[in-house]
């Protein structure tokens, strides 16, 4: 990437159906200097929040859109001693979920870009319409600034064919625009790219580098990446198939959808809600935070044990595809909320791989830490890292990159 000046900040906007969370980033190295959320945009009463070093300041009352949740961060901006109007805010970097195979890159966001982001909510319903508003909002705020949509499936646009397309009818997948899109593209970019810079700085060639990615938080999912190029992920269509996650299924028989239609007649508004909201760790022991699984595995909770074993299950099995996939593995990289968070369940995966050239340092791998480190033993042929995700980091240098480019 070229350099970008040291005085330049990004603000980069995450809008989600209720949310706007923000950062104030210094892309040329990474300090942030604000970081908030407005939270139930939409509703009567809302609450947003700031953080900017030692000051921080807080709002509650009504968040109607998008639009007033930006009007609401200018006021937070100032609140303390910060502002919108600041020359150094050199781009505005959108997260957008859905780029299907139109975007492979970031872009700056004109009215055709801003239609195909809304067009594209036909795949991402609950997430591309919030992206639109929030671009609205934010552009309202700051039409001088270069505004750059940096699109989550990105990074996995350019998957094989075989690993892209679903074996449905043809027609009806070209007309409908059915195949895997992925998602998490951007924490998967820069944790992969992050382990290549880190071993190469060490004289490793890693111009064929086999890595496994697994990002998983509340949401999770899995990338096998070959060089600087993904061959496979884990999410599809949409970011419900895959790994099992904090409220959804993950992978699924798809017959289960018209079992539970005609059995238990469920309409689809209804089975799109169990599979999305009720379902995963959630659904299986009633807790999705694995701070609270794990106090309850360790009491013995069978419920907890079983959904944790579940977890793994499906963790294991994706190690090993993707491990073929590749045709063998150099790297696996954990990262996000459990990944880089939780030690039990990356024992509980890792535990009997030794045969398969997989030996997890247990010491390493229960020490805490907020930096990228190994937690294989050296005698490992599979080197295991965890690499916490920075993808405000990626977005603020992405856009940056973008609008130097245009300027």
């Amino acid at each position: 990437m070229t350099d970008i000046a040291s005085d330049a900040r990004v603000l980069v906007i995450n809008s989600g159906s209720s949310s706007l969370k923000f950062q104030l980033v210094v892309p040329s190295d990474g300090t942030v200097d604000a970081v908030g959320i407005v939270e139930r945009v939409g509703q009567d009463q809302g609450t947003a929040t700031i953080s900017a070093g030692e000051k921080e300041s807080s709002f509650e009352g009504s968040v109607p859109d998008h639009g007033a949740a930006m009007k609401i961060v200018e006021k937070l901006f100032g609140e303390v001693d910060l502002s919108l109007a600041d020359d150094r805010i050199r781009a505005v970097g959108h997260r957008v979920v859905q780029g299907g195979a139109r975007y492979s890159e970031p872009v700056l966001i004109d009215e055709q870009v801003r239609w195909d982001i809304q067009d594209l909510g036909k795949l991402a319903p609950l997430h591309n319409y919030a992206a639109v508003d929030g671009i609205d909002g934010a552009k309202a705020l700051l039409p001088d600034v270069p505004h750059v949509a940096v699109f989550d499936t990105a990074f996995f646009t350019g998957l094989p064919e075989a690993a892209a397309n679903y074996a449905l009818n043809r027609e009806i997948a070209k007309e409908y625009k059915v195949r895997r899109y992925g998602a998490h593209g951007t924490s998967h970019q820069y944790v992969s790219r992050t382990v290549s810079e880190l071993l190469a700085a060490q004289g490793k060639d890693v111009a064929d580098l086999r890595q496994i990615v697994m990002h998983l938080g509340n949401g999770a999912s899995a990338s096998a990446v070959r060089g600087e190029l993904a061959v496979e992920t884990s999410m599809g269509l949409t970011p419900l198939e895959g790994l099992v996650m904090g409220t959804r299924t993950g992978d699924i028989d798809p017959t289960i959808y018209l079992h539970l239609h005609r059995r238990a007649g469920f309409g689809p508004e209804e089975i799109d809600d169990i599979l999305n909201k009720r379902s995963g760790m959630q659904g299986m022991c009633g807790m999705s935070d694995f701070r609270d699984i794990t106090a309850a595995v360790e009491a013995g909770d069978e419920a907890a044990t079983l959904a944790t074993d579940v977890y793994v299950h499906r963790l294991r099995k994706y190690l090993g595809s993707y491990t073929f996939v590749l045709g063998g593995l150099d790297v696996l990289t954990f990262t996000a909320g459990i990944g880089e968070n939780v030690p039990m369940v990356r024992e509980r995966l890792l535990s009997g791989l030794e045969e398969l050239g997989i030996e997890l340092d247990l010491e390493a791998n229960a020490a805490r830490s907020k930096e990228a480190r190994v937690i294989s033993t050296p005698a490992s042929r599979t080197l295991v890292m965890i690499v916490p995700t920075n993808e405000e980091l990626s977005i603020a240098q992405q856009a940056a990159e973008v609008a130097r480019t245009a300027a």
